[in-house]
């Protein structure tokens, strides 16, 4: 007889992880700011936004936004195509802000 494994989802990891490393979230976002730069990938980006979420605690971050729980769960959710106002409001109630950064080594207009 086979015992049967449960496998956590690498999501529930990562989610674990930034609770206890709380310190770690400023130097994550970055990252995926910046794999976002690269490659475009908005369902990635919210994938790990939501997962930043989770950790500082939607209910929280809907009451800080003014936005719904629902409407945090679903700008950051695999169907979502959040506004960019809802976008940068849950950024401020992470604690951050959008700001640019020039592209090096590009062809400007």
């Amino acid at each position: 007889m086979t015992k049967k494994r449960n496998y956590r989802a690498f999501r529930d990891v990562e989610e674990e992880y930034f609770r206890n490393h709380p310190e770690e979230i400023g130097s994550y976002i970055d990252e995926i700011f910046d794999d976002y730069a690269q490659n475009g990938s908005s369902a990635a980006l919210l994938a790990s936004l939501r997962v930043i979420a989770k950790v500082k605690g939607i209910t929280n971050l809907a009451k800080i936004t003014g936005m719904t729980r629902q409407g945090v769960q679903h700008a950051l959710s695999n169907k979502g195509n959040p506004r960019f106002d809802n976008v940068n409001a849950i950024m401020h109630a992470l604690g951050y802000r959008l700001t640019p950064s020039p592209i090096e080594n590009t062809h400007r207009v």
